[in-house]
């Protein structure tokens, strides 16, 4: 009786190391597929200089997330002043004062709601992108939060143009 409860006892150690295992290769996979979406996303913006709002520019994001498999289930929600964009990943813009230099950097909460639009400022913006980890692990997501998992990252300052 007791080599079988010790047989046990091994094998449930041995299933619990495999989950954690498989979890934290999936979070790595998940993670990158998240960390390059938002690589992508900041230098498909810069490519067209901060002006993502044709065609050419959506469906150049929505191929690459088709190709590296960043799948989404549209259950992105974007933090207070970011856009959702295609379900996809957050954006928000960000301008910066005329006549500021990099060390002192003013930024202008450039939300749809903040009544500040490109044209009143003469002065540069950049836009910050925020990717979700998507994870579908039922036991593990039952036992922790993971919708709260995000990327977050800059473009370069790109000049407003008038």
């Amino acid at each position: 009786m007791r080599d079988a409860l010790g047989g046990t006892v091994v094998l449930v150690i041995i299933v619990v190391f495999i989950v954690f295992a498989l979890a934290y290769m999936a979070f790595n996979v998940n993670y990158t597929k998240a960390f390059r979406m938002k690589n992508k996303i900041i230098s498909v913006y810069e490519d067209f200089d901060g002006d993502c709002s044709s065609s050419d520019c959506q469906d150049t994001i929505t191929d690459y997330a088709r190709t590296i498999g960043y799948s989404y289930d549209g259950s992105i929600r974007c933090p207070e002043g970011f856009d959702r964009v295609r379900g996809l990943y957050c954006l928000k813009e960000n301008m910066v004062e005329a006549g500021k230099s990099n060390s002192s950097i003013t930024i202008i909460n450039g939300s749809s709601n903040s009544g500040i639009f490109l044209s009143d400022i003469n002065g540069k913006h950049y836009f910050t992108v925020i990717t979700k980890i998507n994870l579908h692990i039922p036991v593990i997501n039952r036992i922790l939060d993971l919708s709260a998992l995000y990327v977050r990252g800059d473009t370069k300052t790109f000049e407003i143009k008038e």
